[in-house]
C-alpha cells in the first residue's frame, strides 16, 4: 500500500486529511448506531439486573412464611435466672409450669489414699487398669515405661476413657486425683486392677492402691471424694431425672438449663409479634419490588413520557402473576375463616401498587384461627383420620384432595427370650449383655447386681440401662423391653419398618433368664395407595414418586396398624409457597428474566461483531481510497511533470521567433 505520508505531493489536493474525512463520514452514520444500540442494551441490561434483585429479595421472606414452624412462634420466661429456658418453636405449646430443682448434676471425683514421695521416681506398681465410665471400658497398661504417679495420671488423660487425671502437691507428698469428664450417676466411675505385680489385684498393694467399685472397703483403694449426683427436678410436681443440668425433652419444645437449685414458674405463650415481623418483611420486600417497578416501568401521564421498560411483556407478566397469587381465594380454604391475605390484614393500594398491613388484625386472626393462618401462608396438609399426618410435598405436587388407601401398616423389630425363673440373681458372671439395634447401633449394657424377685424388676433394669446409653441416645433410636404371655423378655425397636430391629449379639450366661444370642425379627414397612396411585413405603412413611398425577411427591405418616381406607388428605399452598415457587420461575435458569437477559446478551455479542465488520470494511475502503488517491496523485505529478516540459520548451522558443520576427 502506497504510503499515506506521501499523498497530495503531486496535487496539493488528494492528501491524507482528505481520506480521513472520507473515511470518517463513511463510518460515522453505522458506528453511531451501533454505539446507539450498545448504550440502549447495557441499560436494559442493568434495568433486568435490578429487577432481579428486587424480585430474588422477595424470596427470603416468603420462604420463611412457607415454613408452617415459623408461624408457630413461641418465647418462653422463667422467674428464676438459675433456671433457664430455651423453646423450640417447632414443638412447643402454650403452657404454665411450675419447676422445683432439687439437686444439681455433678461429676463423680476420686484421689488415692496413699500420699506418694515423688510423683515422678516412685513406683506405683505394674499391671492393667481397667476403667469403666457408663457404657465405655478402657484397658491401660503400666509398666516400666510409665509407672510413676505421673506417668499413670499421664497414660489415663491419652487414653480418652471419660476420665481426667492429675498430680496434686499436698505439701505432704503427692496424691492422684480423677474425675469424671461427663455428670451425673451414669458416669460414674468403676477401676480394676489385673495382672499386678506388687501383690494380688484386691490387696491395696502396688497397683491395686488405684482400684475404684461402690460399696469397697472404706480403707481399699482410691477413696471418693465427690459423689456423682444426678440433676432432679419436679415439673408440676412430677419428678424428672437427668444425667446432665440439661433437660430436653421433657416438655415438648421446652429444654430447661440450671445452675443452681430452687423454683420457678415457667410461661410459654405464642409469641404474635415475632410472627407479624416476619410477615411485615413480605410486605416492606413487596413494597421495594413495586417502587423498583415503578422507577423501570413506570410512565408520567404529564410529560408523556415512559420509563426505559415501559410496557415491557416481562414487567407486565411478573406483576400480574404476583398479584393473581396474592389477591385470590387460597385453594382449599373456600371455606375456612381465613381465606386471602385481606382476610388478615395484607390489602392492595390500588393507587400505588402496594400491600399495606394492619398488624392488630393479623395477630388478632393468628390467635384466633392459628390453624388456617399457617395454610394461607405455608404449605399444609389437611387429614380426615387423626392417624395420619401430612410429612410434605414434591415439587410437582398439586392442592387438591387425595383418598388413602392402606393394605398393609408398618410393625417394629423385636426379640423375644424365653421364660426364667424368679428370683433371678445377677453377678459378676451374667450381668453383661450387647445389643444391635436396627442393624447400625451396638449397645453394651452392665446391669446392676443383685437378686431381681420378678421379671418386670428385670425389665425394668434393663430399660434403665438402655435409656441412659450414650451410643443408643446418639442414634436418635429406643428399645422397649417388656414382658410376653408365657414369662418371656421382648425387646421392641422405637423404629418402624424394613430397617427396624433388635438383635443380641452377645449375652454372658444369659440362660438363668432365657436369653441367648439371637437374631431378631425385621419390621415391615407401609403399603398402599395415595390418591389411587400405588405408593412406596418407608417405615411408616407412605409417598409416592414423580410422574404420579397432582398427588406426585406427597408424603404421609400412617400411624396405628388399621388397614383399608383411612380417609383423605387435602393439600394446601399457601401464598407464600406459591410466591416462592414464582420467584425461583422468575430468576430460575429458563425463567423470564433470564431469558430475556440472555437475548439482550446475544444482542450486545452481535453488536460487537458488527463492530468488527464495520472495522473490517473500514480499513478496505481506506486502503482502497488511498489507492486511488496514490494512482491518481501520480498521474497528476505526471502531467505537471509535461506540463513543465512544455512551458520549458515553448520558452526556449520565445526568444527565436522575436528575432526572426524582427
Amino acid at each position: 500500500m502506497a504510503n499515506i505520508s506521501s499523498l497530495g505531493l503531486g496535487s496539493g489536493v488528494l492528501n491524507s486529511d482528505l481520506v480521513d474525512q472520507l473515511v470518517q463520514a463513511e463510518r460515522a452514520p453505522t458506528e453511531n448506531r451501533l454505539t446507539q444500540k450498545t448504550e440502549q442494551t447495557q441499560a436494559l441490561l442493568s434495568a433486568y439486573g435490578k429487577l432481579r434483585s428486587a424480585v430474588t429479595e422477595l424470596r427470603l421472606p416468603m420462604r420463611q412464611l412457607s415454613a408452617p414452624d415459623n408461624l408457630k412462634a413461641f418465647s418462653a420466661s422463667s422467674s428464676n435466672e438459675g433456671i433457664g429456658v430455651s423453646v423450640d418453636s417447632t414443638k412447643a405449646s402454650r403452657g404454665t409450669y411450675s419447676v422445683e430443682v432439687t439437686s444439681l448434676a455433678g461429676a463423680q471425683a476420686l484421689a488415692s489414699r496413699d500420699v506418694f514421695a515423688d510423683r515422678d521416681a516412685t513406683s506405683v506398681g505394674q499391671g492393667t487398669l481397667t476403667l469403666n465410665v457408663g457404657d465405655k471400658t478402657t484397658n491401660i497398661t503400666v509398666d516400666n515405661s510409665n509407672e510413676t504417679l505421673q506417668g499413670l495420671a499421664n497414660a489415663i488423660n491419652d487414653s480418652d476413657a471419660g476420665v481426667s487425671a492429675g498430680v496434686i502437691d499436698t505439701g505432704n507428698g503427692f496424691q492422684l486425683v480423677l474425675s469424671a469428664d461427663e455428670t451425673g450417676t451414669a458416669n460414674a466411675v468403676s477401676i480394676s486392677v489385673s495382672g499386678d505385680t506388687g501383690g494380688t489385684d484386691t490387696d491395696n498393694q502396688g497397683l491395686s492402691r488405684f482400684a475404684f467399685n461402690t460399696g469397697m472397703d472404706a480403707d481399699s483403694g482410691l477413696q471418693e471424694t465427690i459423689a456423682a449426683s444426678d440433676a432432679v427436678m419436679k415439673i408440676n410436681g412430677v419428678e424428672v431425672t437427668r444425667s446432665t443440668n440439661s433437660f430436653e425433652n421433657v416438655i415438648d419444645g421446652l429444654t430447661f438449663d440450671i445452675t443452681e437449685t430452687g423454683s420457678s414458674i415457667i410461661k410459654v405463650r405464642q409469641d404474635l409479634g415475632a410472627v407479624a415481623d416476619r410477615v411485615q418483611g413480605f410486605v416492606d420486600k413487596f413494597n421495594s419490588l413495586q417502587s423498583t417497578i415503578d422507577s423501570l416501568a413506570g410512565f408520567n401521564a404529564e410529560a408523556g413520557v415512559g420509563s426505559l421498560l415501559t410496557g415491557d411483556s416481562t414487567v407486565r407478566s411478573i406483576q400480574n402473576q404476583l398479584r393473581q397469587v396474592l389477591t385470590r381465594v387460597v385453594p382449599g380454604l373456600e371455606n375456612s375463616s381465613v381465606r386471602s391475605l385481606a382476610d388478615v390484614g395484607i390489602t392492595t393500594n390500588f393507587e400505588t401498587g402496594g400491600l399495606e398491613f394492619d398488624r392488630a388484625k393479623f395477630e388478632e386472626q393468628l390467635k384466633n384461627n392459628p390453624d388456617d393462618v399457617t395454610a394461607l401462608f405455608a404449605e399444609q396438609g389437611r387429614t380426615t383420620d387423626s392417624q395420619v399426618e401430612f410429612v410434605r410435598s414434591g415439587l410437582n405436587t398439586e392442592p387438591g384432595r387425595y383418598d388413602i388407601n392402606i393394605t398393609q401398616a408398618a410393625t417394629q423389630g423385636a426379640l423375644s427370650g424365653a421364660a426364667f425363673t424368679a428370683p433371678l440373681i445377677i453377678g459378676a458372671g451374667n450381668d453383661e449383655l450387647t445389643f444391635q439395634v436396627n442393624g447400625e447401633t451396638s449397645v453394651s449394657v452392665q446391669l446392676t447386681q443383685q437378686t431381681y424377685n420378678t421379671a418386670q424388676e428385670l425389665a425394668d433394669e434393663i430399660q434403665a440401662q438402655l435409656n441412659a446409653n450414650n451410643a443408643l441416645n446418639a442414634s436418635g433410636s429406643g428399645v422397649q423391653v417388656g414382658i410376653g404371655s408365657g414369662g418371656e423378655l421382648t425387646f421392641t425397636s422405637s423404629d418402624y419398618g424394613s430397617d427396624s430391629n433388635v438383635s443380641l449379639t452377645s449375652v454372658e450366661d444369659g440362660s438363668a433368664y432365657g436369653l441367648s444370642a439371637a437374631t431378631g425379627t425385621s419390621g415391615i414397612d407401609v403399603a398402599g395407595t395415595i390418591g389411587g396411585r400405588t405408593a412406596e413405603g418407608d417405615g411408616q412413611v407412605l409417598f409416592l414418586g414423580s410422574g404420579n398425577g397432582g398427588a406426585s411427591g406427597l408424603q404421609v405418616r400412617i400411624l396405628g396398624d388399621q388397614t383399608g381406607s383411612r380417609g383423605s388428605i387435602t393439600f394446601v399452598e399457601g401464598v407464600a409457597e406459591r410466591t416462592v415457587d414464582l420467584v425461583s420461575s422468575f430468576v430460575g435458569a429458563d425463567g423470564a428474566i433470564e431469558s430475556r437477559t440472555e437475548s439482550l446478551n446475544r444482542d450486545l455479542e452481535q453488536i460487537q461483531e458488527n463492530q468488527a465488520r464495520l472495522e473490517e470494511r473500514i480499513a478496505a475502503y481506506r486502503e482502497r481510497l488511498v489507492s486511488q488517491f496514490t494512482a491518481a496523485d501520480s498521474l497528476i505529478s505526471q502531467l505537471n511533470s509535461t506540463q513543465d516540459y512544455v512551458s520549458q520548451q515553448l520558452a526556449a522558443l520565445a526568444p527565436q521567433n522575436n528575432r526572426n520576427n524582427n
